[in-house]
């Protein structure tokens, strides 16, 4: 009976020790990570990146394939925790670094030769047990934001004064619009045949703005009207019977069908479409020297025809001098041309009043207060990572 009993205790001390054998086994089984060739270009480097677990064991090697020397080969826990440094050297063979934390290592290969550099290298890893064997050892870069809270004293707004000012502007006391007849003429343009020119000119003047400090009067629209002969008056007459009912019954800011056209209150007006003609363009006094020598002009209107007109409300030709330039292709006959000019003029008058106007001023005080300061970070992490 003692007998058996001993050799049961025998057997167990046995099949104990083997078990003991067959996971000293399973935990020293190398892994390969990585087997690979390099080409590093001359005064570069060229870096690894592969995460490892508690308690492995890297093995590294590496060879130049034709014997050359690198400047530099180190590996470094991830970012600057250097494991092992070699300088200037052709090859390691499996020098082995003990894992201490789950991390990621940076294997660095420099070359500051003038020539390109060929290296075979060889990591591997001896797990710390069976559960550890299958580790993934890639690693994916993680973007993670860090918050601190710094406190500080700081002026900030703590409440507001309202004071009642005294304070002047200026009010409009009076306002109207009104026409001004600028120019009415008849101007005789020659036949091409005759002695004289068959080019003929008017110029006027529109009225000029005043400004002073209580008053003001300028022109803010004005129009033209050109008409060839009997034709183009008969219109005209016609067209001023259209504006008789609106002068009447509704304003005074107007009295001339050229006056509406200026004012905006009436579109168009009616022309003639039979008669002579006559070839014209609005010009300034240096244009019409251009045109009286029959050379290309730069104009503000132009055209041929029995009549026209046109409105000008652009405020850069609100004031000065304008010439309307005329010439008759009639070889035989002269033309009585019929120019109009009518400006609408707005008149203001001002006075200063007084008014109370509420401004509201802040109040300040010191205030404790807590304000983020956001510090971003990259960094390389094995892909079990979990932020804690």
């Amino acid at each position: 009976m003692i007998y058996m009993v001993n050799k049961l205790k025998k057997m167990k001390k046995i099949t104990l020790l083997f078990l003991l054998f067959v996971n000293s086994i399973i935990a020293q089984k190398t892994v390969k990570v990585t087997e690979q060739t390099i080409k590093i270009k001359p005064n570069t480097s060229e870096e690894l990146l592969f995460g490892f677990t508690e308690g492995d064991r890297i093995v590294f090697s590496f060879s130049e394939e034709d014997g050359k020397r690198l400047s530099e080969v180190s590996v470094a826990e991830y970012p600057d925790n250097t494991k092992f440094k070699v300088l200037d050297t052709k090859k390691v063979k499996k020098e082995e670094i003990v894992v201490i934390h789950k991390s990621a290592y940076q294997f660095q290969f420099k070359n500051n030769s003038t020539e390109a550099l060929t290296v075979s290298v060889l990591i591997q890893r001896i797990p710390p047990g069976e559960a550890a064997a299958n580790f993934n050892t890639a690693v994916k870069w993680v973007t993670e934001q860090d918050t601190t809270w710094n406190s500080l004293t700081k002026e900030v707004v703590v409440g507001y004064d309202t004071l009642q000012v005294q304070k002047t502007r200026k009010v409009v006391t009076y306002e109207k619009k009104y026409e001004e007849m600028v120019l009415d003429k008849n101007q005789r343009v020659n036949a091409k045949t005759t002695f004289d020119s068959s080019t003929s000119s008017v110029f006027f003047t529109l009225p000029k703005n005043t400004i002073t400090e209580n008053e003001t009067k300028k022109v803010v629209a004005w129009a033209y009207w050109v008409g060839v002969g009997k034709e183009s008056n008969e219109y005209w007459q016609q067209n001023r019977k259209m504006i008789v009912g609106a002068v009447q019954g509704a304003t005074t800011l107007f009295t001339t069908p050229l006056g509406g056209i200026a004012a905006g209150a009436i579109t168009n007006l009616v022309l003639p479409a039979n008669g002579e003609d006559v070839e014209y363009a609005l010009v300034n006094e240096e244009n019409k020297k251009l045109f009286l020598e029959e050379k290309p002009v730069k104009s503000f209107d132009f055209g041929k025809g029995v009549a026209t007109f046109k409105k000008f409300t652009e405020n850069h030709l609100l004031q000065g001098r304008y010439f309307v330039m005329m010439k008759n292709d009639n070889y035989v006959q002269p033309i009585d041309v019929n120019i109009k000019v009518s400006a609408i003029l707005e008149h203001k008058k001002f006075k200063e009043e007084t008014y109370m106007d509420k401004q509201i001023t802040p109040k300040y005080g010191k205030k404790i207060v807590s304000e983020p300061t956001i510090t971003t970070r990259k960094f390389p992490a094995t892909f079990d990572y979990k932020r804690k």
